[in-house]
């Protein structure tokens, strides 16, 4: 089955996808993204990720393309042909294509492109494990908040994280505070047993994971802080864990060269992926019988 893409109105094969040079995501990273996780053909937290998507077009004051229901439909179309069972579904727009310029166009028309892509759930063997994560200066802007196609600072840190031999970056304020992944949330569960994570500011992007996850921590009455810690402190934490669209719930078994906890996932780590994948199998359910 060729791979498809959606570029402007169009349903293309995925090799011959293209944008204009101008197009200004290209040039000036002036535009936003989504990537929503699919689960057994079903996209997972999808209203959730079109919120996001909204505010993020709000707060740059790019118009939507379509309605939200025709962009629904597009992405289950998209997924149809693209037999996607299980992987992520990437959506991008931008400003559109206009002469060079850093103010905004007069008159442009939004660009859109959704691509897909197959991926394999994490494996048994690193879930037994864990994962390692490395510190790193947060050198990021001060819009975090807005899922910008922006992303050279996560770029640079994700590869240290991976010339280091990590699965992840942390990267850490002036003041010494843990922020956010280059791509996922980040979580510690407390020396005193409290679980821990940043509250939402302009410093991270609030997760889609993140926020499900915390409903479902709520509703399990797991005690909860949402605050600021810092790298020292996760380091002396009992577990720690990291969440995103991709990986779900992961858990970190080290933290530059310190062991988290006994150095092996942490029992409540466990339990909240647990809880997580519920949580999406249910919601699948829902949508199949809907």
């Amino acid at each position: 089955m060729p791979r498809l893409a959606y570029v402007n109105g169009r349903y293309v094969p995925h090799a011959q996808a293209a944008v204009h040079i101008e197009d200004r995501g290209y040039q000036f990273a002036d535009g936003v993204y989504e990537v929503v996780p699919v689960y057994r053909g079903i996209l997972v937290d999808e209203e959730p990720h079109l919120d996001r998507l909204d505010r993020s077009l709000s707060e740059l004051r790019i118009a939507w393309p379509m309605s939200r229901e025709a962009l629904r439909l597009i992405l289950g179309e998209l997924i149809r042909r693209n037999g996607l069972t299980n992987g992520l579904v990437y959506l991008q727009m931008t400003r559109g294509t206009a002469p060079r310029d850093h103010k905004f166009p007069a008159a442009s028309e939004t660009a859109l492109v959704i691509t897909t892509k197959r991926q394999n759930p994490i494996s048994e063997a690193v879930l037994a494990e864990g994962v390692s994560v490395i510190t790193i200066p947060d050198i990021r802007w001060r819009r975090c908040d807005i899922k910008s196609i922006s992303l050279l600072p996560n770029v640079l840190g994700k590869q240290q994280a991976v010339e280091a031999g990590a699965y992840e970056a942390w990267q850490v304020d002036d003041d010494g505070y843990v922020t956010e992944g280059t791509s996922t949330n980040a979580w510690i569960v407390s020396a005193e047993g409290q679980l821990v994570t940043r509250g939402v500011e302009h410093a991270i992007l609030n997760g889609i994971t993140r926020r499900s996850l915390l409903d479902l921590v709520r509703e399990a009455g797991i005690a909860l802080e949402e605050r600021r810690f810092t790298v020292a402190e996760a380091k002396a934490a009992r577990e720690a864990f990291l969440t995103s669209s991709s990986s779900f719930v992961l858990p970190i078994t080290r933290i530059d060269d310190s062991p988290v906890g006994s150095g092996k996932p942490g029992a409540l780590t466990k339990r909240l992926r647990e809880h997580y994948v519920s949580h999406i199998t249910h919601a699948e359910r829902k949508k199949a019988l809907a």
